[in-house]
């Protein structure tokens, strides 16, 4: 690889450690590389490379400090350029002009996206940023010309091509927000996941129809890049110049002008060049969708060498770009799977098939979607969005196909550890491509992925621990036994594209390690059982227990559903019924059938649970209000004392009475809410009356993931990055 390549490739390393590392590593690797100046022997060329490493390292290590100072440091009105469009009692996130992320719960206004507002209200600081309450915008700077191309494009597809224009939003814009938690699924298990995400091979796929119809009509072979570039240009801003297509853009430019100069030059120094993007913003690292491009990109440089190798020249045409593009769909797949595994927690083992289906697929809707949208609307715009339909379908039924096959893909959530060894892995194997002496490499690779492969024993630390999950405005309560085995109490919410269980539950369980013994259901509400289908199919746990509170939702029966096809045992909660797990006893206290027979709110038929460990009491109540409590009161008084309670409701003032409190006497209070939700939780009344009752407070709206810790004695706590002892157990 050419000098510049390497020089990229260590800068965006060092910016990934940068915020990956504490900062005594950073000034470890610096004072390494001095030490390394100094000493006999070492070429330049690594000291250079080295430095720039350590930089990236100290430039992220900066941004990082930057952007929490500002996130911090955040009051209103607050002035931030909006993601999404904005309309009165929606809810949209925006940046503030440092990049922290910000929310607002929009009362009065309304702007488009990319418009820059300023919004008053009350602020509320969480783990992941500030939310305005109340948010009243007023617009302080216009959408920019690419944010305008790109609503206007969107306002385009709606109107044009209907049911289908969800799909054709992500295919054209990268919009992804209308399409449906399934459709995404589908589409991630077949492989297909960087078909709804612009990308290089979008860009590429209108270079290459304008090539080949400018060498049909006998341009000359050193004006078609340049002409080709120039479309794409227009093409790029046309969908509002997102980054990936911007850096496609930017190697379809450089290779149009090598040509044009007949200076031919390595692709490796042409991918260096659209990858700097982290020396100006190194957040840009972080994005998923830069990493994947410029690790696709690498794949796809390697795999024409390893394809212009095999001895197909005497082979009929077709069977030769067949072979060529399985070869590079399939090293494209290996080098990417890490990146999949740590992004999306799946890796698809059908994508190298698929991919090359897909394609021509693609290549024939992308076009015929942007005919559609350049004429003028009418009869033939009419028409051609029709045409398109069926191609749509064919897109749908491809995915659909490849995701039911067996063995189609596997979920991962792999350990930092583990996705380390198994980026060496497709490092070596990108290595091996591009060498002819792929021998070293291929012995790297294999000992990488054989460290993988060995299972990693699950002892358990020995304690018991409770994990209130930062799911935002839902419940997902794990237990973990001292043998490292799982019983959840309910799995988040899922709607509006976010499925908690699948993107957030899930991986959170599975890069712990450890067994789901059973899953319990407090509540058929969509907050609590929305992510348990995919947690249930994931996971396979033996038992769930339901309170028996028949609700016709679709996210319910859904979890029912994988319940039977997972076999998964279905016990209906009864006052008494217990589960003992590894020495952890789980008392159900509620709900009793006959009194929840008449109720018309799933809250008050909430799974009531009592969890002891040794001496220490963790009560869980759901969404229990004061009707279930007052129940708990008459018939359970004596058992309801805790060290540690799950407050009902998110904290609402509809729970947590007084009676109810002086029963539980708690001396931990946990709170599982979402920031800024629009139901106003918790309730600063019931947060007052918790203190009063000499409760520490803990919040996940405020303090993200909280995991409570015990011997059996004494209780530890971890939220917010801290740990500390809140002293020994008070049960007798």
């Amino acid at each position: 690889m050419p000098l510049i390549a390497w020089l990229a490739a260590a800068h965006l390393v060092g910016v990934l450690a940068g915020f990956a590392a504490p900062p005594a590593w950073v000034a470890a690797g610096s004072a390494l590389v001095c030490v390394a100046g100094f000493r006999k022997g070492v070429g330049g060329r690594a000291i250079v490379i080295a430095i720039v490493a350590v930089g990236g390292a100290a430039s992220a290590r900066a941004a990082k400090a930057e952007r929490d100072r500002c996130g911090r440091e955040a009051i209103v009105p607050v002035r931030a350029k909006l993601d999404r469009d904005a309309v009165a009692g929606s809810f949209v996130t925006a940046e503030l002009a440092c990049g922290s992320p910000v929310g607002f719960m929009v009362a009065v206004g309304s702007a488009p996206a990319g418009t820059t507002v300023r919004a008053t209200g009350i602020a509320v600081r969480s783990a992941k940023g500030v939310v305005v309450q109340h948010a009243v915008l007023s617009v302080v700077t216009p959408p920019s010309l690419w944010a305008r191309a790109r609503n206007a494009t969107g306002a385009s597809i709606d109107r044009l091509f209907g049911g289908d224009a969800p799909l054709i939003r992500a295919l054209v814009i990268a919009d992804k927000h209308e399409l449906s938690p399934e459709l995404r699924d589908r589409f991630a298990s077949a492989g297909l996941a960087h078909v709804l995400a612009i990308s290089g091979l979008h860009v590429g796929i209108i270079a290459a129809i304008v090539e080949g119809l400018l060498a049909g009509l006998r341009v000359p072979r050193a004006a078609r890049a340049p002409i080709a570039f120039g479309v794409v240009v227009g093409y790029v801003v046309m969908i509002g110049a997102p980054a990936a297509a911007v850096r496609a853009g930017v190697m379809l430019g450089v290779r149009a002008f090598t040509r044009l100069i007949q200076r031919p030059t390595s692709p490796w120094a042409i991918l260096a060049l659209a990858a700097t993007g982290p020396v100006v913003d190194p957040w840009i690292a972080l994005e998923a969708g830069f990493q994947l491009s410029v690790v696709g990109v690498a794949a796809l440089i390697v795999a024409t060498r390893v394809a212009d190798r095999l001895p197909l020249a005497p082979r009929p045409r077709w069977r030769r770009v067949l072979a060529s593009a399985l070869v590079c769909s399939t090293i494209a797949t290996i080098a990417t799977a890490p990146l999949a595994a740590w992004t999306f927690g799946r890796v698809s083992a059908v994508a190298p098939l698929s991919g090359v289906i897909a394609v021509p697929i693609v290549a024939l809707l992308q076009p015929a979607v942007l005919v559609a949208l350049a004429a003028p609307y009418g009869v033939l715009a009419t028409f051609v969005a029709g045409a398109v339909h069926p191609l749509v379908v064919a897109l749908e039924t491809l995915a659909a196909f490849a995701a039911s096959l067996p063995w189609a893909s596997f979920t991962l959530s792999p350990t930092p550890a583990a996705a380390i060894l198994g980026g060496i892995a497709s490092a070596a194997v990108l290595i091996a491509c591009a060498s002819r002496q792929f021998g070293r490499p291929l012995i790297v690779a294999g000992v990488c992925s054989a460290c993988l492969a060995i299972p990693t024993p699950n002892e358990g630390s020995g304690l018991t621990e409770l994990h209130v999950i930062d799911v935002g405005q839902g419940d997902a309560i794990a237990l973990r036994t001292p043998r490292g085995r799982w019983v959840l109490f309910d799995a988040g919410p899922a709607g509006f594209g976010v499925d908690a269980g699948r993107a957030i539950v899930l991986p959170y369980l599975e890069r712990r390690g450890g067994p789901l013994v059973a899953f319990v259901l407090s509540h058929p509400h969509t907050d609590h059982v929305g992510g348990a289908a995919a947690v249930i199919q994931a996971l396979h746990p033996s038992a769930y227990y339901d309170p028996g509170y028949a609700a016709p939702t679709e996210f319910y029966r859904h979890s029912l559903e994988e319940a039977v096809d997972e076999h998964a045992m279905w016990r209906r909660v009864h006052p008494g019924d217990s589960l003992v797990v590894d020495g952890v006893v789980i008392t159900l206290l509620g709900p009793d059938s006959t009194w929840a027979v008449g109720l018309r709110d799933p809250n008050n038929a909430s799974t009531i649970a009592l969890v002891r460990a040794g001496n220490v009491r963790f009560l869980l109540v759901g969404d229990a209000e004061k009707s279930e409590e007052d129940w708990l009161l008459q018939h359970d008084s004596a058992d309801l004392h805790a060290d540690v309670l799950k407050v009902g409701h998110h904290g609402s003032n509809t729970s947590s009475t007084e009676p109810f409190l002086d029963a539980v006497h708690p001396r931990l209070a946990l709170v599982s809410v979402g920031a800024g939700n629009k139901y106003g939780h918790p309730s600063p009344e019931t947060m007052r009356a918790i203190a009063e009752h000499g409760a520490q407070v803990l919040r996940t709206d405020l303090d993200g993931t909280i995991v409570v810790r015990t011997d059996g004695r004494t209780v530890s706590v971890e939220a917010a990055g801290d740990r500390w002892t809140i002293g020994p157990g008070s049960e007798q």
